[in-house]
């Protein structure tokens, strides 16, 4: 058996891992990065996020005429989450994080030369305002690739890389015990075993959504029954199996049903892997309809405000999926997909491509890949024609071309009523969005579906998509992990997915968006001063 000897084990070698290894190698402690993955998916998950944060109190705010405070963010914070009673270190997390993001997360991150998209996003700003009462979700230039990228290579070309030890392809399947404590862990490298022998050890390992398994039987009551056609947003790694070691050896794991979902899932057109989905932005001047073809109602479906609500809302509909109605124009300027490879623009840095497209009312690449590469994503002249391929994709007659016709005509015939007489909630949310700047440029005035200047008819048949693990390993503020008897299990220690991005669930039942890269840095940057400061 191969022993490794470190001051420090870190278990993942995702952003969290990886910040989690920088900080330590600064500070002069020898550091193990242990990884079951090759060396070339070194970044995991955050290499395919868009790469948005929540942040406050930042010159990009205050340029765009943001006047934040860590007491509102905190206030929108707690709104949004609807804490338990008993979650005291979620509601710790979030308090360090109000009062910190902007020099534990903003200023570090420029520090190491990460920069921002110039304009801020309104996001999640709850349907009845309990959500983010200001812009504060900031787009990392690079996306999420170029964020942990960046930091991989300061990492492995540190002046003190020779502290640092890489195990890839290290699958770690126990923890290592002694005298009461953590003291390092042990797995397998392809057919020989392995251990590192360390006083303190952090968990990275990511959450529990990539297991499908394990998903449902964590599902939450409110999104209606665990579905069978859930689509597969994080890689498969993300299995949870250190969550049930880290239990085994005395650690609290909580909330596990808290988890960050979304509504508008396809099928990736070219999976890595078995069932995985593209999450899609969706677009808001389209008609969110059931599997009948009928519009969701009462309240209709618009994103940009509860993503929580429209997975609960989806996963309670006859069939547990959806479908998005809107013409050509509307998808070029509003259908967007979340990742970094399907927004190259952010990816690549090219601010004037960005502001070329965005005021010449899209970029129709992505619209058109999906028509050719997605078989969710499908095109026709007339409602009739629509409803016959929307049922050929279901391979279900449930598309009454008559019931699809009606709805479209409905919701168009009383937009052609004038402005006066508009009295639709999806109407008021369009024209509310469209008052922030950045969302006006992405989000089409209101007008009909069907206009022949306004080109085809387009339907986008989504399902939920398994995003993020909200809840996972309790930490204290040193993001130490906590016993039952809200101890510390001594030298073991959790940061980002692992750890409910801090606490077992920083967020709540809802996240205000962008706090996931995010907290694995906050995360990550607590552990590493936590052992720095009791070597």
């Amino acid at each position: 058996m191969a022993v490794h000897q470190a001051d420090v084990c870190v278990i993942g070698a995702g952003l969290a891992g990886i910040v989690t290894a920088l900080e330590l190698i600064e500070r002069g402690h020898r550091v193990a990065l242990v990884d079951g993955a090759p060396a070339e998916r070194c970044g995991g998950q955050a290499n395919e996020a868009f790469g948005g944060m929540l942040l406050s109190g930042t010159p990009e705010q205050k340029r765009n005429g943001i006047r934040d405070s860590p007491e509102l963010l905190l206030a929108d914070w707690h709104s949004a989450a609807c804490f338990e009673d008993n979650d005291e270190w979620p509601r710790h997390w979030a308090e360090f994080y109000a009062e910190n993001c902007r020099s534990m997360i903003y200023d570090w991150l420029k520090g190491h030369g990460i920069r921002f998209f110039p304009s801020v996003q309104w996001v999640e700003r709850g349907n009845f305002g309990d959500g983010n009462s200001l812009p504060r979700y900031h787009i990392v230039w690079g996306c999420g690739r170029g964020l942990v990228q960046t930091l991989a290579k300061a990492l492995f070309q540190h002046k003190n890389q020779h502290l640092l030890t890489s195990l890839f392809e290290h699958r770690v399947t126990e923890l290592e015990q002694a005298g009461g404590a953590i003291t390092g862990c042990s797995g397998h490298y392809g057919k020989s075993a392995f251990r590192v022998q360390a006083p303190h050890t952090v968990v990275c390992s990511g959450g529990i959504n990539g297991n499908l398994d394990r998903v449902r039987a964590n599902w939450a009551a409110c999104y209606g029954p665990a579905p069978g056609n859930l689509l597969a947003g994080s890689h498969p790694d993300a299995d949870g199996a250190l969550h049930d070691v880290v239990s085994g050896h005395g650690g609290r794991v909580t909330h596990l049903e808290w988890m960050w979902n979304y509504a508008a899932g396809v099928r990736q057109p070219d999976p890595a892997f078995e069932g995985q989905g593209l999450s899609l932005i969706p677009p808001r001047s389209a008609l969110w309809l059931d599997a009948y073809g009928r519009r969701i109602g009462l309240m209709p479906l618009v994103t940009g405000f509860d993503t929580h609500d429209l997975c609960c809302r989806v996963g309670n509909l006859p069939h547990q999926y959806s479908w998005q109605v809107l013409n050509r124009r509307m998808a070029i300027r509003e259908l967007a997909a979340s990742g970094t490879d399907t927004n190259p623009d952010f990816r690549d840095g090219r601010l004037l491509r960005v502001v070329w497209n965005a005021l010449r009312g899209g970029d129709p690449s992505l619209t058109d890949w999906l028509l050719e590469s997605c078989p969710d994503v499908l095109s026709a002249d007339t409602p009739w024609e629509l409803a016959e391929r929307m049922n050929q994709v279901t391979d279900e007659e449930r598309i009454d071309p008559t019931t699809l016709e009606s709805t479209i005509d409905a919701y168009d015939a009383l937009l052609r009523r004038g402005r006066k007489f508009h009295n639709d909630d999806q109407i008021r949310k369009l024209q509310q969005l469209r008052r922030w700047p950045a969302d006006r440029l992405r989000t089409c005035r209101p007008q009909p579906l069907i206009n022949p200047d306004a080109g085809p008819l387009i339907a986008i048949h989504e399902r939920l998509i398994s995003r993020k693990s909200m809840g996972g390993m309790m930490t204290d503020l040193n993001s130490r992990i906590m016993a039952d008897n809200n101890t510390p299990v001594p030298g073991l220690y959790a940061a980002g997915e692992a750890a409910g991005f801090g606490g077992g669930g920083i967020s709540g039942v809802r996240s205000l968006e962008g706090t996931f890269l995010s907290n694995c840095i906050l995360n990550a940057r607590q552990a590493a001063a936590a052992i720095h400061s009791n070597p």
